[in-house]
């Protein structure tokens, strides 16, 4: 029996809806579900009655519910033990960033400085397997990941955050002029993506996204930087490609707009991708309650703005 399993639960039982608790968890509903089958594998029971209009607890569930949040509370005052001791040390915490952060690698900081002035960060910009890799083996305390339902063996998730994708396409194109917009109208423009080798989770997102609103995207040029795509559509090469609406405001200029995207009911956007923080499984270091709590608070203030 893991924590995991017994958060993915405890949200599960309080919505009473596998997709909200996965909204409210940050993570796909699949990987809740999993996890949840994998306790009741454990535990030998069901813990909720299933149909496709409701979910309830069975009296399993109603049975493992207080314990397993009383279990979830132990976990956070032991970790809150020994937080303050290890930012008072002057420990080292060993992050793995990831791109397009935008400020919010700044603000995670700042708030960080607050809670352990005396934690030195060192950053490293390595690929997401890689930094999954190295927080498995720790040579990483912690590292930001998009899209990843489920780390290596060792390493958990904690979901931060929602990260928003929005579309680039030149300034001078007629749908530049919109608020926003649906992906349908981009279906006869090729899209500048890079290869689904290089970031399988975002490649994922957007052309099942075009599939979803009725068309398979036109492939674009070959990949090359981002600072390259976006000169290519400011100079008016037809097409349009997805930038992170934290990083936006970095990469801002008057050749190229950036524009949510509308799902086909004209209701919030179907480009979202959870971020997370990679941590080892079994012994994080106590510090990172401290970086953790910074993270929450970068994500809460972005959800309240």
């Amino acid at each position: 029996m893991e924590l995991r399993q017994l958060r993915y639960f405890v949200a599960v039982a309080e919505e009473l809806h596998f997709g909200r608790a996965a909204e409210r968890l940050l993570i796909v509903p699949s990987a809740v579900s999993q996890q949840v089958r994998r306790l009741e594998r454990e535990l030998g029971a069901d813990l909720f009655d299933r149909s496709p209009r409701r979910v309830r607890l069975t009296e399993a569930g109603q049975r493992l519910l207080p314990e397993a949040r009383e279990m979830l509370a132990a976990e956070q005052r032991a970790r809150a033990a020994v937080t303050g001791c290890a930012a008072a040390r002057g420990d080292r915490l060993r992050v793995g960033t990831s791109t397009g952060m935008g400020d919010r690698l700044d603000r995670v900081l700042e708030v960080l400085t607050g809670l352990a002035p005396d934690l030195r960060v060192e950053l490293a910009s390595v690929s997401t397997a890689v930094r999954l890799e190295q927080v498995a083996r720790g040579e990483l305390d912690a590292a930001f990941v998009r899209g990843v339902e489920e780390g290596p063996d060792g390493v958990r998730l904690v979901p931060v955050w929602r990260d928003r994708l929005l579309v680039v396409i030149a300034a001078r194109h007629a749908l530049a002029r919109r608020a926003d917009l649906e992906l349908a109208e981009l279906a006869g423009l090729p899209l500048y993506l890079t290869a689904r080798r290089n970031n399988p989770p975002l490649v994922d997102l957007v052309v099942g996204a075009c599939r979803d609103a009725g068309f398979e995207p036109v492939p674009g040029p070959p990949h090359s930087s981002l600072q390259d795509t976006l000169a290519a559509l400011g100079a008016g090469s037809p097409g349009w490609s997805v930038v992170y609406a934290a990083h936006a405001a970095q990469l801002a200029t008057e050749r190229v707009a950036f524009l949510p995207v509308r799902d086909v009911s004209g209701h919030g956007t179907p480009l979202v991708l959870p971020t997370a923080v990679a941590v080892h499984r079994d012994s994080p270091p106590a510090r990172l309650g401290s970086f953790l709590e910074a993270c929450r608070a970068v994500g809460a203030s972005d959800r309240e703005s």
